[in-house]
């Protein structure tokens, strides 16, 4: 799996959602990454509930292609400011 699998995943699975994905470790590692993610879905929710939307979005690949994802999730009007 590799960063543009991750964000189209993230994409395809919160409304409006830009995600932004990278491999901050190491660029061949590809089990570890972070993803930056601004949707409108985020609205009003705490950050648990945020980054369980993310990890809801990537569904089984959590477990079985990615070891690890630190996420920074943002309302577009956070994002912005």
């Amino acid at each position: 799996m590799d960063t543009a699998d991750v964000e189209r995943l993230i994409e395809d699975g919160l409304p409006d959602a830009q995600a932004t994905v990278t491999t901050p470790r190491d660029p061949d590692d590809d089990e570890h990454f972070a993803a930056e993610v601004v949707s409108p879905a985020f609205e009003d929710e705490s950050l648990v509930d945020r980054h369980q939307k993310v990890y809801d979005a990537l569904g089984e690949h959590m477990t079985d292609d990615i070891h690890a994802i630190e996420i920074r999730a943002y309302t577009p009007e956070e994002y912005e400011s």
